[in-house]
């Protein structure tokens, strides 16, 4: 009889209910905490792309301005985006000229997904300013701030 019992259980194998069950509660705990994450990454990624686009912005400003003796005025989007093509890729942030003049301008880029915004202002006195504006609390002060 003990012979049988030894050899019954030794032809069962596999895992029990209870065991099963474990594992698939570590699996969604693990899963709840990393996924809040990766959706947070997705924001950071959409964010840096438009922070980028303004700082090409910024450059290609600069450039405008040494083929035009020093001067901002008569500067656009499409006069921008002929110094710098990279600048008609509008899948992730959306690029804008704002105020200009002789010796100053805005420039703003816009991040599709979180519509946080991101500016840099160029001052007559060759004063340099970031500004972020944020739906959420984007940017490093909160919901507005620099970057």
């Amino acid at each position: 009889m003990l012979y049988r019992l030894r050899q019954r259980s030794s032809d069962e194998g596999g895992f029990t209910l209870i065991e099963l069950l474990v594992v698939i509660l570590i699996i969604g705990i693990l899963a709840a905490i990393a996924i809040p994450s990766f959706l947070n990454q997705k924001s950071k990624a959409s964010d840096a792309s438009a922070k980028v686009q303004a700082r090409t912005m910024e450059t290609a400003a600069e450039t405008f301005s040494t083929d035009h003796n020093g001067q901002y005025e008569n500067m656009t989007l499409p006069e921008l985006r002929k110094i710098e093509p990279t600048l008609n890729d509008e899948s992730s942030s959306i690029p804008k000229v704002g105020t200009v003049t002789a010796n100053e301008y805005t420039v703003e880029a816009e991040a599709k997904q979180t519509k946080d915004k991101f500016s840099i202002t160029r001052k007559a006195n060759g004063e340099i300013e970031r500004k972020c504006t944020s739906t959420t609390t984007g940017c490093s002060g909160g919901t507005s701030g620099s970057w």
